[in-house]
């Protein structure tokens, strides 16, 4: 998963949430007043029977005919009330389960958690009655709590957008002050590129022109690095990329730049016969190897060492590696070298492998990772064909 849609998936895991919680809401509301209903509809019948009961005054009315009708419109209202004698003996229930009326010790204790909610009522003829809550009274317990839940994650979504729309306009600002950079340096760059061809022209000798080679290299290095600013903020390219050739184009870049005097460190490409090639955009995938040799080359230390570029083909892609021989990454470091501004060195300013592995994640699916290696570090980019 790349890091943008890691950034986005709280947002969308947000929205869902507090959709879903009104929903609910909704619906509970929806049957808080059905069952509302209902129960109004039984407490109406079991006033009409008691006052049916109370008008009939014929030598042959029952009144335990109405009482009856009175114990079932209780049961049917679902509210749990059980009657104990004043010796604390169970003599009657309603709404109870059947496992807590089977136990003893159980009764006890549903008793004692419908007295912590609701007192019982005492009668003296008949003991005291437990009375608990209705299913609906049960629920609406829960819906300050839920009400609380959704104002907290509807204040924690705004919060989150008002911090991503910043960083958001922080980056396009960013994009237009490399874009722009990009386009200031083309002007003087191409100038350059027109005195080094009028300079080779007029120099002779071995050495000068050697150097006037490595001046057009520099020179040809600096316009692939205004490129790259010009690419930031855009959509990257899927052009096909000769991994082969990227290979060996950076490997002897640095080759002729690695340091041979108090130092050596030797820098080689390594790649099969045949073709390795993925898509991807070759401009931002080669920024991503400088930062990977550059950061090789520092490990090592002032020490001689090599560093080892290279490419294979594999079921689902490509790999490409940059691997030095040098101490390696402390173990309680690797966590922390992708994070933006960590750095080890005393002069560096942390972004490189950031930067590098937001380019192989964001810009190509792909991932950057420390691979695990007996010897040194070794990075490995790995691009899905």
């Amino acid at each position: 998963m790349s890091r943008l849609r890691r950034r986005r998936w709280p947002v969308f895991a947000i929205v869902i949430g507090v959709l879903g919680l009104l929903a609910w809401y909704v619906l509970y509301t929806q049957q808080v007043v059905t069952s509302l209903r209902r129960e109004a509809a039984v407490q109406a019948r079991m006033y009409a029977r008691i006052y049916e009961a109370l008008q009939d005054t014929s030598a042959t009315a029952d009144p335990t005919v109405a009482l009856f009708d009175l114990s079932r419109a209780i049961r049917e209202s679902g509210l749990p009330i059980v009657v104990t004698d004043p010796s604390g003996r169970v003599t009657a229930s309603a709404n109870v389960p059947e496992d807590i009326t089977r136990d003893t010790a159980a009764m006890r204790a549903f008793v004692a958690q419908l007295d912590k909610r609701n007192p019982a009522i005492v009668e003296p003829a008949i003991g005291a009655v437990h009375l608990g809550d209705s299913q609906v009274v049960a629920g609406l317990r829960t819906i300050p709590a839920l009400q609380a839940v959704g104002i907290v994650l509807l204040v924690g979504f705004g919060i989150y957008a008002l911090v991503e729309r910043g960083r958001a306009e922080r980056e396009k600002v960013w994009a237009g002050m490399a874009r722009e950079a990009a386009h200031q340096l083309g002007t003087p760059l191409s100038a350059m590129a027109g005195w080094l061809e009028l300079l080779e022209d007029s120099v002779t000798g071995a050495t000068p022109t050697k150097a006037v080679r490595a001046m057009q290299q520099d020179v040809q290095r600096l316009e692939r690095v205004s490129h790259r600013f010009e690419r930031i903020g855009r959509p990257p390219r899927r052009d096909d990329v000769d991994c082969n050739a990227l290979v060996d184009r950076i490997a002897e870049y640095f080759a002729l730049r690695a340091p041979t005097l108090a130092r050596t460190v030797r820098i080689r490409g390594e790649h099969p016969a045949e073709a390795v090639s993925v898509p991807g955009d070759t401009v931002l995938l080669e920024w991503v190897l400088e930062v990977l040799v550059k950061n090789a080359m520092d490990a090592l230390g002032g020490k001689n060492g090599e560093v080892v570029i290279s490419a294979r083909a594999e079921p689902e892609g490509v790999r490409i590696r940059v691997q030095d021989d040098g101490p390696g990454v402390p173990r309680q470091l690797r966590r922390r070298i992708f994070d933006a501004g960590f750095s080890t060195k005393d002069r560096g300013w942390g972004i490189g492998l950031s930067l590098a592995r937001r380019i192989v994640e964001e810009h190509h699916g792909g991932q950057l990772v420390l691979a695990d290696t007996d010897r040194g570090a070794a990075f490995d980019i790995i691009l899905r064909g």
